[in-house]
């Protein structure tokens, strides 16, 4: 969420940055409904301040016998009280109407971030890695899966619908390899901190991370009013929300594999063979809270750490910045990595690292206290995915595959299956 104290300094600023996103100026509006309310709160404290002198005068004047202008002074009390109703409810629907609107606008975008209005206006940082030659044309992961036994999407269709997979034997055990290396990696050479937490939570955590209001199309909601979180950056940021933390413990680090649930309520018609999109999928979640003058370098570490997964697989792959137009709502500047897909014969969002700012700490009051300083600052949080695992397991399939069909294993991975150096075309462990 925004400071409303510097969108009263600098309406036009504001203006502009939120036009960079394309958006119609909104800081009129914002400060009209400020100044109601601000007029509104004092109009309610100079009431206030007047009822509490009545009362005192009123006791006086039946002390003194007065009780005629005891009588008047009770009128008037009335009177007030009735003001004091309106006042407090024109401050309650003006501020319910402002925090409606606030959080509702997207984070601004960093001033080195380029403008564009797709992802066609992407810019490519760098590349790394090399395209393997096919002596044969290569085949799409869901080909490879279903060829082999391994890969069921009728069987899913028939539990829950489209965008759902059923995984069985090597297949499994090699994608619960990937998440077990992006862990060990994360944990053991990249420093951060694993976490176990819920993927069912209440509405203030992903009002906190900015997934509510404005996203819940593309929520899951329980009947009895908990949210399946879409990633594990709503839980691991939301870990110190409404707290105070010490700088000296900065940045805190956090990964976490999870599931993970999307409605993917505006992807109708878009990649609906195979497994590329699914409402019901697994991630390595990244996520860091720093202090502000820390969180840009902390974001291309972030980026670096997603990459490097990438380099252990052998996965050629490209990482862009996204433009002004592609930008997510919480994001103030996002690097996408993209892998190879020979299947496809494209690059894919395999991972997405954003810097937030102190947007999504704002709207949880995640704070920090700076050493011999009393005034607490909002912290800087960053999310990104460490891999998104089901992409992942594409990825390797679509690299690794061999003409009959079978996958040869990369050998980061290996350790985790046994030592074997292939999957079978019949889905075996070789």
């Amino acid at each position: 969420m925004h400071d409303i104290r510097l969108i009263r300094e600098n309406p036009a600023d504001f203006d502009a940055q939120m036009a960079r996103l394309g958006l119609p100026p909104l800081s009129e509006r914002i400060l009209n409904l400020d100044k109601t309310w601000r007029d509104a709160t004092t109009q309610a404290g100079t009431i206030q301040a007047d009822l509490n002198a009545t009362a005192k005068s009123i006791g006086a004047a039946m002390k003194a016998g007065k009780t005629d202008e005891a009588q008047q002074l009770k009128a008037a009390v009335a009177e007030n009280k009735l003001s004091l109703t309106s006042a407090k409810d024109l401050i309650n629907s003006t501020e319910a109407e402002l925090q409606g609107l606030m959080l509702g606008i997207p984070n601004a975008p960093l001033d080195s971030i380029p403008d564009g209005n797709s992802e066609a206006d992407n810019q490519e940082l760098r590349r790394d890695g090399t395209l393997r030659n096919f002596a044969f044309p290569p085949k799409e992961h869901f080909e490879l899966g279903e060829a082999m036994g391994c890969m069921d999407f009728e069987a899913a269709a028939k539990l829950s619908g489209a965008r759902f997979v059923v995984l069985k034997g090597a297949l499994i055990r090699l994608r619960r390899a990937l998440a077990q290396l992006m862990l060990d990696t994360h944990i053991d050479i990249n420093g951060l901190t694993e976490v176990w937490a819920p993927v069912l939570v209440r509405d203030d955590v992903l009002i906190g991370t900015g997934q509510l209001p404005k996203f819940a199309d593309d929520l899951y909601r329980t009947e009895n009013g908990w949210w399946l979180i879409p990633t594990a950056e709503v839980t691991l940021t939301n870990l110190h929300a409404s707290e105070i933390v010490d700088e000296a413990t900065l940045p805190r680090r956090y990964t976490a594999w999870t599931q993970c649930f999307r409605a993917e309520a505006g992807s109708a018609g878009k990649d609906t063979r195979g497994m590329l999109r699914q409402h019901q999928f697994e991630k390595v979640e990244m996520v860091s809270l720093t202090r502000p003058e820390d969180s840009e370098a902390e974001h291309n570490r972030m980026t670096a750490c997603a990459e490097g997964i990438l380099q252990r697989l052998g996965l050629a792959y490209r990482t862009v910045v996204l433009c002004t137009g592609d930008l997510g709502f919480g994001a103030r500047r996002t690097h996408d990595i993209e892998v190879w897909l020979p299947g496809q014969n494209t690059y894919r969002e395999i991972s997405s690292c954003s810097l937030c700012g102190d947007f999504q700490a704002r709207r949880m009051s995640a704070r920090f206290r700076r050493e011999g300083s009393k005034k607490p600052e909002f912290l800087h949080t960053l999310n990104g995915s460490g891999l998104a695992v089901g992409r992942t397991l594409i990825a390797v399939m679509e690299n690794y595959q061999e003409e009959d069909g079978a996958i040869t294993i990369p050998e980061a991975l290996r350790p985790y299956m046994r030592n074997a150096e292939r999957i079978s075309a019949d889905g075996s462990l070789g």
